[in-house]
């Protein structure tokens, strides 16, 4: 959305609705960021593709970006970006968490179900219960 059409004024947008989320003090950016961000190499049916050792290869370098920035979550936009970004962190051996955009902003309203919770560290996990 933000690399390929709409470009930085939605990367703004999305860097107010995370940081409304999660508190300024919480958010890290990676680096390039907004137009310049990489692709997480989930998108365009390739994740579904049955490739998935090239997959994971091209998706080296976003998982590198992200254990770069040291954050405990990484959050993702898509289920395609999640589900890419969860598998690259199984298979590389990362420490992080990839949680759906949607996840944080209905802990944040205090209205994630229980049944919800499954990508949240256990920081998050019972917050709101």
């Amino acid at each position: 959305m933000v690399r390929k059409s709409l470009g930085e004024p939605i990367a703004e947008d999305l860097r107010f609705v995370v940081k409304s989320v999660v508190g300024e003090e919480n958010f890290v950016d990676m680096q390039p960021n907004r137009s310049n961000n990489f692709c997480c190499g989930g998108g365009g049916g390739f994740l579904q593709s049955g490739y998935p050792e090239a997959r994971r290869e091209y998706g080296k370098l976003k998982f590198r970006q992200i254990v770069e920035t040291g954050a405990d979550y990484c959050i993702t936009p898509c289920h395609n970006c999640h589900a890419q970004i969860h598998d690259v962190c199984e298979h590389f051996g990362g420490h992080y968490h990839s949680v759906h955009l949607w996840t944080l902003i209905c802990l944040s309203m205090g209205m994630l179900g229980e049944n919800e919770r499954t990508y949240l560290g256990p920081d998050l996990a019972k917050f709101g219960l």
